[in-house]
């Protein structure tokens, strides 16, 4: 429940319940005030925050910059394998202006910090104050700490289980129509549905996409689809040793194949991406060309597609010295996304037509993102989505050489690095000019792409189903988040 520990889509789509940010994203991904009424730049530098008042936390207390500015600093002391501090690198300082007005100052020009901040917690200062890395989970936890300006409070969470949260009648924006809401875990896509059939639930998430066509054929549900923003994207380490990747009899490699262009290119090749969008996701899946999904500024149009093409892929390996292939073990997650489980299976059959044996791993989200940063996987594929609508945000964390001293490359866990691609992203964080920055990430996504140190394999279409008896969806967002806030009671 500590809103700063993880920067996990599922994790603050659930506690923008309970927290608010400066600066919200709407379901179109466009920046609107949230605690923040207005803000500007002061210099190349330096950010204005105008803080809303009148705001309070569902403890009675005061909204104020100290709040702002406490959110902001602890940040680095208390997140996770999955780091927040993605949303707050740019900042250097915070500095109080007054109660309602805060200046951040950035390392450089910072243009889209405010896309940035689109999911940064405030938290209170006095419910947060001495916490540390080892005390802020059970704090937040057990509610403690967890005392939010958001539209609801929490009553209570079960980890796997439920997050139970009750009306805030104090919020800033108005109280919301749901008295009370439970969000309940259910991880299985077949039990879901048959909670939902049996009105154990009013509404379900992530419908797969095996049960799509069935739920839309009953006419009391209601099931609604929407293009997202996320990508399935398919990783290969690069260290010079990786630890999951051997000849087909088990036995050690010279070298890490992965580290060989050619290799990429014939797994890229041996990946029919319009089988994986049609056939594994049952149609709610499309080709992906590049890390971003179209429409996100950056999105460079000119990418390509890519075509199977399985002969050229054997012949890749025959000249990589790998004439009758190798052996890796992919490990893909099961519960992040709809689809990413039939993906990560077909990929497995897939690669076995150019003589590629790969071993399913298919694991929970928490375990596959906990384990990519300690070095133990070789090979994932896993979801990710352009949340701030630019693009600077996806390359500059998952394309830039992990960089601690610039805070850049924080997802970059499989050791890439060009510097002709890390040039262009530093570059475009600091441009103003929007033509410039578009053109420089263009730019970068070319050359990466060229790499293949990732490879995009499908942009994800999204599915809920409602009982139109009781509820009614008012906004479907492409970054899939689903909100108590956007659904309403049928009258």
């Amino acid at each position: 429940m500590d809103p700063h520990f993880s920067a996990l889509g599922v994790h603050v789509e659930a506690l923008k319940h309970v927290f608010d940010t400066l600066v919200k994203s709407n379901e179109k991904l466009q920046v609107e005030p949230g605690l923040a009424e207005s803000w500007k730049p002061v210099d190349a530098t330096t950010w204005e925050f105008k803080l809303r008042k009148g705001v309070k936390f569902h403890d009675g207390s005061d909204f104020t910059a100290e709040d702002v500015k406490f959110s902001i600093e602890r940040i680095a002391n208390v997140t996770g394998p999955n780091p927040a501090t993605l949303y707050t690198r740019r900042v250097k300082e915070v500095k109080i202006v007054d109660a309602f007005t805060v200046h951040l100052l950035t390392e450089g020009a910072a243009p889209t910090l405010p896309n940035d901040l689109v999911r940064l917690f405030i938290v209170s200062s006095k419910a947060a104050a001495g916490l540390n890395r080892e005390t802020s989970n059970e704090a937040f936890n057990s509610g403690k700490a967890a005392i939010g300006t958001g539209p609801y409070k929490l009553v209570s969470w079960t980890p796997k289980a439920d997050l139970t949260l009750d009306r805030f009648d104090g919020y800033w924006a108005g109280p919301q129509p749901w008295q009370r809401v439970v969000r309940k875990e259910i991880a299985n896509d077949a039990a879901r549905v048959a909670q939902l059939r049996a009105r154990q639930v009013d509404m379900i998430a992530r419908v797969s996409a095996n049960d799509v066509a069935s739920l839309q054929k009953d006419a009391k549900l209601s099931v609604p689809t929407q293009d997202t923003i996320f990508v399935f994207l398919l990783d290969f380490d690069l260290r010079e040793k990786t630890p999951q990747v051997s000849a087909k009899d088990g036995s050690a490699l010279p070298a890490n194949p992965f580290r060989d262009p050619r290799v990429r290119e014939a797994i890229d090749l041996a990946i029919d991406r319009s089988q994986l969008g049609e056939i594994a996701m049952d149609g709610m899946g499309s080709p992906a060309t590049q890390l971003v999904s179209q429409g996100i500024f950056g999105y460079n149009d000119n990418i390509p597609a890519t075509k199977a093409n399985l002969e050229r892929s054997r012949q890749l390996l025959k000249e990589a010295g790998y004439p009758n292939g190798f052996k890796f073990t992919l490990s893909f997650t099961v519960d992040r996304l709809p689809g990413d489980r039939e993906i990560g299976t077909t990929l497995v059959q897939m690669l076995a037509r150019v003589g590629i044996d790969v071993a399913a791993n298919g694991v929970p989200v928490s375990i596959l993102f906990s384990a990519r940063p300690r070095g133990e996987l070789s090979a994932t594929m896993a979801g990710w989505g352009t949340i701030t609508g630019e693009a600077y945000y996806t390359y500059s964390a998952i394309a830039h050489s992990n960089d601690p001293a610039k805070k850049l490359g924080q997802f970059n866990w499989r050791a890439y690095a060009n510097p002709e691609v890390d040039q262009l992203i530093d570059d475009a964080g600091g441009e103003l000019d929007d033509a410039k920055r578009r053109d420089m990430l263009n730019k970068a996504a070319g050359l990466f792409m060229k790499d293949r140190a990732t490879l995009p394999l499908t942009v994800i279409k999204y599915a809920w189903a409602v009982w139109k008896d009781r509820a009614q969806t008012v906004r479907l967002r492409s970054d899939e988040e689903t909100l108590a806030m956007d659904i309403v009671p049928v009258k």
